[in-house]
């Protein structure tokens, strides 16, 4: 399994897995079935209507179809219902959020590698590439990744949860550094059941943050990193 490290623009590294060609490829007939459910709707509706003029036809069945990756991409966070279904997304590489530039790129490109050659030219260069890109993912600094984040086995693991409530603000006034301190502790402490050490992080914690709570030691330390971790990727309530 291939993985990528992105580091985001609040200088965390996050790892993920790349998608597999067998993922995308899978993403791609579950979009076709619905390139071809909408196609069906449609003509049976124009022919309800009398509308069987051969233009109008193809601008209203033709467009959806040939703009669905584009405008999905951009209004559902780098996700058609196909990389929904199996749980993938489009992230940019830098760590940044993909722009609609980069959409953009990834859709003119679609044309060349996945329609231009039936899909053969994308999934040779997603196969070869150690990042799972296709000539539009390689133009637009992009790759396609499983939305949860990789499990590590050196520390406690996180993983983005969309919606997410942060429990204590103030992990705010923890460093990077200080997290991930806290999450190698949290794992040495659990594959050892050393009970002392979490009561010192939990003190440490404490003493940095302000925060009072009566949560038991592991339950607040895991909640903390949680927390940080949401506070960090910016997709949080609060």
């Amino acid at each position: 399994m291939n993985t990528i490290k992105i580091r985001t623009t609040q200088n965390v590294e996050v790892e993920y897995a790349v998608a597999s060609v067998g993922d995308r490829i899978l993403a791609h007939l579950i979009d076709f079935a619905v390139y071809f459910l909408w196609m069906v709707i449609t003509v049976l509706i124009l022919q309800g209507l009398g509308l069987n003029n051969n233009i109008v036809s193809a601008v209203v069945v033709g467009l959806p179809v040939l703009f669905y990756h584009l405008v999905c991409e951009i209004f559902m966070n780098g996700q058609s219902i196909g990389k929904m279904a199996r749980d993938i997304r489009v992230i940019k590489l830098s760590g940044e959020a993909p722009s609609i530039g980069d959409y953009l790129l990834r859709w003119v490109f679609r044309l060349i590698d996945t329609a231009g050659s039936s899909g053969v030219v994308a999934i040779v260069t997603i196969a070869v590439s150690n990042k799972g890109q296709r000539l539009g993912d390689m133009a637009a600094g992009t790759s396609v990744i499983r939305k949860q984040a990789v499990r590590r086995k050196d520390h406690i693991s996180v993983s983005t949860e969309e919606g997410y409530q942060i429990r204590f603000p103030e992990v705010n006034l923890l460093t990077d550094k200080d997290v991930a301190l806290i999450r190698k502790l949290l794992y040495k402490a659990r594959q050892h059941n050393n009970y002392e050490l979490l009561e010192k992080i939990t003190q440490r914690v404490k003493e940095v943050t302000g925060i009072q709570t009566e949560m038991a030691e592991w339950d607040f330390l895991q909640t903390v990193v949680k927390d940080y971790h949401h506070y960090t990727h910016g997709d949080v309530q609060v």
